[in-house]
This record gives C-alpha cells, structure tokens and sequence, in this order.
C-alpha cells in the first residue's frame, strides 16, 4: 500500500510572530515527510522569510481577508493526497503529522480531527463535538455514532481531510470570511454521508492570539462576521422555520459573553450597543452573499516535503525555577542543533502547572512541584521533584515522541 502524503495549510494575517512559532513546531515534527504551504499577508510572509527554513515552504500571498479563500487557495497548492489546517497562533506537537497520517490508515475515511487544548497548554480546549443546521454545537464520546441532524464538527485549527473528500465535496465556502467555514464544511461532509473519525493523538495547542476581530485579552473588536458567517450558514443549513429563532439565539449568546466581559471591567456600556450593532449589521450582509463552494483538482503539482530527515532526539531538561535561565540558554543551543525540547522547572508551591511552546522553539513547562497538571487530579500532590520529572516525562511522552527510558538531565 502506497504511504500517504501529508500537506499542511497555515492560513495567518495579522499575526506574524505566532505564525512564526506555529511554523517552527511544524519544524520539529517527530516523522518528517510532510510539506507545509502558508498563505500570509505581507506582514506574515516578512516573518516567515526571516525562517532558516523558508526555502522549505510553499509560501503563497492572502489577496484578501477571507479565511475560507486562503483555504482554498493552500488547497490549489497542496500536492499530497491527505491535507490538514492548523491555524497560525496554533502549534502542534511533534507527533501531531504521523498521527493524522496514521488515522487515515482507514480506507474509506474523509476527514479527522483532533484534541485542542487551551492557553494553560493542559486543559482541553476543544474536544469531540457534533454541530447541527443551526450551529448549535453537543458533546459526543469519541467512538459513537453521531446522531441524525448532526454532523462531526470539524475543529479548523486541527483538521484534515482525504483530497478525494474535498474533490467530491468542493472546497470551504467564499461567503464564510470568518467564522463557521469550518463548521460549514464539517456539516458538509455529513450530509454527504462521509466517514470522520476523532484522532485523540493528534494533539495542538491554540493560543487565541489577538487579531483585527479581538484582543490579546479576547474582547472581541467586532461582530460583524460572526453576524454574517452565522445569516449565511443558517440560510444553508437551517429550516426555514427555525433560523429566526436561530438568529434571536445567538444575538442573546454574544449579549451574555459582552456582559460577563462588562462585568469584568473590560467593556463599557458605549462599546456593548456598539459591538452588538456590529452583529445586527453582518447578519443583515451576510443575508445577502452569495455561496461558493470552489471545485477542487485531483490533479496535484510536486510534493515538497518542508523536513527531509527525522530531528534529533527529543531532549528533556529539568530543574528548579530558580534555574530557568540556565536551562532555557541549554534549550536555545539544543534547538539551534536542530533538537526537540522539553522543559521542566519548578518551584515548592503547589501552584498549577502550564505549558507553552516558546518562541525560542522549545516546550516549557513551569508550576509547582506540588501542584497539579491534570486539572482533574488533587491540587496538591506530595511527591519526590525526581519522581515528578519522570511522572511529567510519562504523561507527554506519547504525544512528544520521547523514548520511555529517556532520562532527564
């Protein structure tokens, strides 16, 4: 059986040092192979020149501020057989392309998608979910049957797709600018009656960087495309006699998010009637766009995998938090030699933990060596800082691809 080719499309705007971080995570994929194509503004595409590995990339321009055409657009460009969408203020764990490889082992399956987790670099984000014509999105186990009227919802920030599904389904709706174009093409895939799957190692971390819609702090700076995007999806997908219901829903869901935002001092009374205008006004446009749902070739150009060798191995360093200056200068030098790091500092508290991939290009984990890192264990956890390290190099190690009887330094 002929392996598969994976392609990877980042889509950035607005972002160009988390494009940057997400670039360098896929730079460290555990099993190289892959080839990756970014469609940047020219903001992101001035960073992604300053990379060593810009050579590497199929490096296309975003004519446009719409995600759904840059999409397509890294799909026109995309020579492998398996294309997958990670978003720009994403990274993904080393093992995260031979996992989404390996899920496609099944003949006959469509799309994938996989665990999302949060800024604490620890808490799921997004799990398996299923969304219906209205968008309202449920939880799902994992294996089960998704229920009628629903479709597997395909989170865009960890996604991929059989090229032969898109080919057969057209590519991501040009009327979603922002917003839904990935719910859009999941509710797609089920209706057609396609196969999807949930790929629990297909690990990424999602930062929810600022953009031109939102803050670093997620107060968001506009509506208007979620007004639009949802007039437009429910026009597609909604029965008739529910998409006013629909609409009236979630004018009341992003009055209740403005609120809480309110209540926490980061809005005032003036911006809330202004955001909320914003809303009325994209629903009102989006009620007018036309769909379009691109054809996509089964004819591919050539495959240019972004790593032609596996990395070193994964080094893993540990120590207390008052050594994190130290280490961090010996993960900067093990990363510039082309190695995977994972780092451990902690401090005699029993403080959370949070992970993050640093812009540096190594994983960092920091907390209490009493604390917990799964949220749903004790919050505090007496231990040994020895036994800590192991226990902690044990929990990631799947998804890093670290040996089991790799030692810490």
């Amino acid at each position: 059986m002929t392996q598969s080719r994976l392609s990877v499309v980042v889509v950035s705007a607005g972002r160009p040092d988390a494009l940057r971080r997400c670039l360098l995570s896929l730079s460290q994929q555990a099993t190289a192979g892959c080839e990756v194509i970014v469609v940047a503004d020219a903001g992101g595409q001035a960073a992604v020149r300053t990379l060593p590995v810009v050579g590497a990339l199929k490096l296309l321009p975003q004519r446009q501020p719409n995600i759904s055409a840059a999409r397509n657009a890294g799909i026109g460009a995309a020579a492998g057989d398996i294309i997958a969408f990670i978003d720009d203020d994403a990274v993904a764990e080393p093992t995260w392309s031979q996992a989404v490889l390996d899920a496609f082992a099944v003949p006959d399956l469509a799309a994938i998608t996989g665990p999302v987790l949060g800024r604490n670099g620890i808490s799921l984000q997004w799990g398996p979910l299923a969304v219906n014509g209205v968008a309202h999105d449920i939880q799902v186990e994992p294996d089960t049957p998704i229920r009628d009227g629903f479709a597997r919802k395909l989170q865009g920030t960890n996604m991929a797709f059989r090229r032969e599904a898109l080919v057969q389904m057209g590519g991501f709706d040009k009327a979603l600018h922002f917003y839904l174009d990935d719910t859009d093409i999941s509710f797609r895939v089920g209706r057609a009656g396609l196969a999807t799957a949930w790929a629990p190692r297909a690990v990424v971390h999602h930062g929810f960087e600022a953009s031109t819609r939102r803050t670093q702090a997620r107060v968001p700076l506009s509506l208007f495309d979620i007004g639009a995007s949802t007039a437009v999806y429910l026009r597609k997908h909604a029965p008739e006699d529910q998409r006013e219901n629909a609409l009236r829903a979630l004018e009341a869901a992003q009055s209740t998010r403005l609120l809480r935002l309110a209540r926490a001092r980061k809005l005032n009374a003036a911006k809330m009637r202004e955001l909320m205008e914003t809303l009325r006004e994209g629903f009102k446009a989006g009620q007018a766009r036309v769909s379009h749902e691109p054809k996509i070739g089964s004819d591919t150009g050539d495959f240019d995998p972004f790593q032609s060798t596996n990395p070193p191995p994964h080094r893993v360093l540990s120590g207390r938090s008052f050594q994190l200056n130290r280490l961090r200068a010996e993960a900067a030098e093990l990363v510039i030699k082309g190695h995977p790091v994972s780092l451990f500092a902690f401090e005699p508290t029993p403080r959370k933990h949070r992970v993050r991939f640093t812009d540096g290009g190594w994983w960092e984990q920091t907390g209490g060596l009493f604390g917990p890192s799964d949220r749903a264990g004790s919050r505090f956890q007496f231990t040994s800082f020895r036994a800590r390290i192991a226990a902690e190099t044990r929990r990631i190690s799947a998804t890093r691809g670290i040996a089991p009887d790799r030692d810490s330094n």
